[in-house]
């Protein structure tokens, strides 16, 4: 890093979020707005060498082993879920679905129900609860909008809410290494911030609320379903569309009985998605092989079209990583932090950690990066001020929901898109009202309870 840069500019360091929110708004392009983002950043910092400090930072980026970790979980989860298309298991399940669904309403609560059982990890939500319900939602003139909002709301908020999951095992790991935990103590501690966990909660609750009407349908979301229901326009995106076609060839069991490898091989004797996802897919090899739901090659063949289908996502996913790393470098978080700290009382801690890191998360797209910068930082001050450690840490994680869910550009918003096959523009700016009403009540809640 150069001269050109200290962390005395102060507001300069908001200058590349700006941007790509600005730009993300202005040209309805996701990818193209966070790439200017990053760019300028590096810009700031580096002066005229930016594009080889941008290179390098990329390079790095790629190398890193939880980075790497990410693109290889997402592209196998696309090559996973494609067989599952392809070999009929979605369309069986759908088809099962649609005898017993018949209204709008319910398929959407059925979307709904679905995503709640998929809890391991947030990727594999997005991804195939929108795969699947696509048939199911299409046939009563559901805008594919309102199916990745439902699919989004279940995602991040549900795996906080149930620690046997990515998320819990990540943030039980953050709690240990802050020592917040006691060593192997992190799931219990975090169990113990379920109950604070309120914007996951009351946006896991919206949904159903918005599907029968109680709530009504504002904004974008509006527009999206009027436009569904009167020229059955459902908002499909030929770039978010996956990349094989469903076949009515096998049963429900070609759906279950993968998903029943995934999530046993995923969990023992640990929780390892990668390890997963990879003994699924084999597994999913071996039984269309046995029970000959579609020849060897054809198999091959689905899969590795099922990954092609993910590059635009982990090319999303490619250019987050080093927007979040450009602002590490530029001190964002820290720089928030220091500003909002004089507002930082025993009875406001809660909701101001929460307001705050809901802001920085939904800002850069980062949502674990930046629990793991704030932690440090929120508990000693919980200490200080005598407020439940619970209560601080279960702000935090709401708030890495809250980011998760409604950031335009985060991981999550990104597949939720691609499982419902619209584009990521078109998600984001529907699903806000929702996200940011949750998020209002949970500030509320915040309060009360501190």
């Amino acid at each position: 890093m150069t001269d050109l840069f200290t962390m005395d500019q102060g507001f300069i360091t908001l200058l590349p979020t700006i941007l790509v929110l600005g730009l993300a708004l202005w040209s309805r392009r996701t990818l193209e707005s966070v790439l200017a983002g990053a760019l300028v950043a590096f810009l700031i910092m580096e002066g005229l060498g930016f594009l080889d400090a941008m290179a390098k930072a990329t390079l790095a980026t790629l190398m890193s082993k939880d980075v790497a970790w990410v693109m290889l979980v997402c592209g196998l989860y696309g090559g996973f879920i494609a067989l599952l298309v392809k070999g009929g298991g979605s369309h069986a399940l759908g088809r099962a679905l649609i005898s017993r669904i018949k209204t709008k309403r319910g398929g959407l609560l059925a979307t709904w129900s679905l995503g709640l059982l998929i809890f391991l990890d947030d990727y594999l939500n997005s991804l195939t609860v929108g795969a699947t319900m696509k048939a199911v939602t299409d046939r009563f003139r559901t805008s594919r909008a309102m199916l990745a909002y439902v699919v989004d709301s279940t995602a991040a908020p549900l795996c906080l809410l149930v620690p046997l999951s990515s998320w819990g095992v990540y943030f039980a790991s953050l709690l240990e290494q802050n020592d917040v935990a006691a060593e192997g103590q992190g799931i219990a501690v975090f169990i113990e911030t379920v109950p604070y966990l309120f914007y996951p909660m009351v946006a896991l609750l919206i949904v159903p609320l918005v599907a029968i009407g109680v709530i009504p349908l504002v904004g974008a979301m509006r527009r999206a379903e009027e436009r569904a229901e009167r020229t059955c326009d459902l908002g499909v995106s030929e770039e978010q569309a996956l990349a094989v076609e469903e076949d009515a060839r096998g049963g429900v069991s070609v759906f279950f009985l993968p998903m029943m490898a995934m999530v046993l091989f995923s969990t023992i004797p640990s929780i390892d998605l990668l390890r997963g996802v990879i003994a699924a897919i084999l597994f999913t090899f071996a039984y269309y092989g046995l029970w000959h739901v579609m020849p060897i090659l054809e198999v091959f063949d689905t899969c590795i079209e099922g990954i092609k289908s993910m590059v635009p996502v982990l090319a999303m996913l490619l250019t987050l990583f080093v927007f979040v790393e450009a602002n590490d470098r530029l001190g964002l978080t820290p720089y928030v932090i220091d500003a909002v700290s004089p507002f930082m009382t025993a009875g406001l801690l809660p909701v101001v950690v929460f307001v705050t890191v809901s802001t920085l998360s939904f800002t850069t797209g980062s949502n674990w990066g930046v629990i793991a910068i704030v932690m440090p930082i929120a508990f000693p001050l919980a200490q200080t001020f005598g407020v439940s450690i619970p209560l601080v840490m279960g702000a935090l994680f709401s708030a890495s929901a809250f980011g998760s869910q409604a950031c335009f550009y985060s991981d999550s918003t990104v597949l939720s898109a691609q499982g419902a096959g619209c584009t990521t523009h078109q998600h984001a700016v529907t699903q806000l009202p929702y996200a940011l009403l949750a998020a209002a009540v949970s500030a509320v809640l915040f309060v009360i309870v501190a």
